[in-house]
């Protein structure tokens, strides 16, 4: 069943962090992987669910630096992968497959931002091949363990989708190539992955949400001169954050929470911010670019469109003889 659009009163919100939203529960027993699970969100979103009990796996581009990250983590280990190459893709879930046990949290939290002009695999845009692309394959490789323990999947968008929906006549921006377009198709893409993802699965017990995290400072802003930033009102002349921007800690909550909460039980396909469902965006209110969701990003046939291209590109659909 559909879950409608709107939130819930979860009794969490902007300010509440992961270790807060997770009080009171025991994941012991339980397997998560987080992509990206070694810096910024992701390392909060690691400590947060390692704290509460469950054993994390954290897929790493950069495995050396992410073991030094994690020394002090129990119950996180780290393995190799890097989104933008699908044999890498195969290599780690294969691995995963063999180890034989169910998947009980998958977040999708590795992503790039507004980068130069970049090309990985077959000539893909980096940004919608990293950000969706890959973890597309990922999941698709792993259904059989997400099946298995009835997992939750949280794909990590943002209010980036707002800025363009799914360009499907040039995907790979080979024309006139735009950071910020093309940043915003791929959380859009994340967003959609969520919606399709969440239908197919659910027969299987297998639920999935898209989650805005907030504006947070990490290391997502690597490719933004301090002169973007300002100009963006992200900081002052002076560099002091806006006071909207949330703290790391803050910032994981919503993924934490979409992953986790026995409020969502049964519950899936949606959009969630501030750790609550959102509501649709309230087109041409002064709050429509930074809070709620465009339709484009959860319009179910819009979503099943993309799965079908993404499964032809990366050759990847465990749905397809379904």
């Amino acid at each position: 069943m559909a879950t409608p659009q709107h939130r819930i009163n979860s009794g969490f919100g902007y300010r509440s962090t992961a270790a807060e939203v997770l009080e009171g529960l025991d994941l012991t027993g339980r397997l998560a992987i987080v992509t990206g699970g070694y810096s910024g969100l992701g390392l909060e979103t690691t400590r947060a669910l390692a704290g509460a009990g469950a054993d994390v796996v954290v897929p790493a581009r950069r495995p050396e630096h992410a073991r030094e990250v994690l020394a002090g983590v129990d119950r996180a280990r780290v393995d190799e992968l890097d989104l933008g190459d699908l044999d890498s893709v195969h290599a780690f879930a294969q691995r995963t497959l063999e180890a034989g046990r169910g998947v009980d949290i998958l977040i999708n939290n590795a992503a790039i931002m507004a980068c130069p002009e970049t090309r990985v695999g077959p000539g893909w845009e980096a940004q919608f091949a990293t950000n969706h692309l890959g973890h597309f394959a990922l999941a698709n490789r792993l259904w059989p363990l997400l099946a298995d323990g009835g997992a939750r999947v949280v794909a990590l968008t943002s209010t980036g989708h707002k800025i363009s929906a799914i360009r499907f006549d040039d995907l790979q921006f080979e024309h006139d190539y735009d950071k910020w377009q093309a940043y915003g198709q791929a959380k859009s893409a994340n967003s959609l992955f969520a919606v399709h993802l969440d239908a197919l699965g659910r027969r299987a017990g297998v639920r999935a949400f898209a989650v805005h995290p907030g504006g947070i400072f990490t290391p997502l802003q690597r490719h933004l001169t301090r002169e973007e930033m300002q100009a963006s009102g992200w900081i002052s002349d002076d560099g002091t954050p806006d006071e909207r921007f949330k703290t790391p800690e803050q910032g994981a909550s919503t993924s934490t929470w979409a992953a986790t909460n026995p409020k969502l039980d049964g519950m899936g396909g949606v959009y969630c911010e501030n750790c609550d469902i959102a509501e649709p965006t309230a087109v041409g209110s002064p709050t429509a670019r930074i809070e709620g969701v465009d339709a484009h990003a959860i319009d179910p046939d819009i979503a099943a469109r993309l799965w079908t291209v993404s499964a032809q590109l990366t050759g990847v659909d465990a749905f397809a003889a379904a």
